[in-house]
């Protein structure tokens, strides 16, 4: 495979991959990226967790909608999205890294509940 190098960028980006991942370039520049339509090793355990949906505190003043895709949208009274950002879950603990860098987690009791920040969400 021939790249063309402009000002050795290509260079430094293969340099840059192989200290960063520790991957060989060569194959790395062959996978796909989540820009072409792929969707991210995230993105895929994301969706296969049974937590995705609405959840809401009992008074309904904070609403946190996890995302299929590992992203969450939370509202709080009458302002929509106060807060956005990804999430983890690791069997039933998640993990909030909020997008202005804010982070935060939780522990699923059940199906339905959901504790953090020391509230208590249900699943609408």
């Amino acid at each position: 495979m021939a790249h063309r190098n402009v000002g050795g960028r290509i260079a430094a980006h293969a340099a840059i991959v192989t200290l960063l991942t520790g991957a060989n370039p060569a194959l790395a520049s062959n996978m796909p990226s989540p820009s072409q339509g792929q969707i991210t090793r995230n993105e895929a355990s994301m969706a296969e967790h049974p937590y995705a949906g609405m959840w809401v505190t009992e008074d309904g003043h904070i609403r946190q909608e996890l995302l299929p895709n590992g992203r969450y949208d939370e509202a709080r009274g009458s302002r929509k999205s106060a807060y956005r950002g990804r999430y983890e879950v690791r069997g039933t603990h998640i993990d909030y890294w909020d997008d202005t860098g804010f982070t935060a987690d939780g522990e699923f009791v059940d199906r339905d509940t959901l504790h953090h920040g020391g509230m208590v969400f249900r699943r609408r």
